[in-house]
């Protein structure tokens, strides 16, 4: 006579499996959110396209320039401050007035999440530039753009590229 083990079998559940098979072709066909770094006429094609040359006297070297000192034109950046406070994306903008983090302080004059700045199609990144440029500061609220790409000739930034 055998001896039988009084553990239950373990049995195949149908429902659990479908549900994880399903899951895992989902994931599949939804956008990658990883992180992209642009090439310098990639980005200023993409920029143009946004329409920020020219915007608010701006011209998309100075955009260019900006991204470049600001996160080496990489969309997945974040710099961790003294304050507690992350700079995201390909600008480096600051979570503690511009978007939404699980701080319960913090301003979100953007009106999106931090993690959406990190997004590689760049339309919240813009989006949130845009209004950052419409301050009294301009780019100037960019410490990167005062120091390296202010007061410049900026036009290598662009130079060679095709919009």
């Amino acid at each position: 006579m055998e001896a039988r083990s009084s553990a239950p079998r373990k049995q195949l559940c149908l429902p659990g499996m479908a549900v994880l098979a399903f899951l895992s072709l989902l994931s599949c066909l939804l956008p990658s959110t990883e992180a992209k770094v642009y090439s310098r006429c990639e980005l200023a094609k993409v920029l143009h396209n946004f329409g920020l040359d020219g915007f608010r006297g701006y011209d998309l070297a100075d955009w260019v320039c900006l991204a470049y000192f600001t996160s080496g034109f990489n969309t997945g950046a974040v710099d961790h401050e003294a304050d507690g406070s992350t700079n995201n994306g390909i600008f480096q903008i600051n979570s503690r007035r511009w978007c939404k983090t699980l701080a319960p302080n913090a301003l979100n004059m953007c009106r999106m999440y931090c993690s959406d700045l990190l997004n590689p199609n760049l339309k919240d990144t813009v989006i949130c530039a845009m209004k950052i440029a419409q301050e009294p500061q301009g780019l100037g609220y960019w410490e990167a753009w005062r120091h390296h790409c202010q007061g410049k000739d900026l036009r290598d930034w662009v130079d060679g590229c095709d919009f």
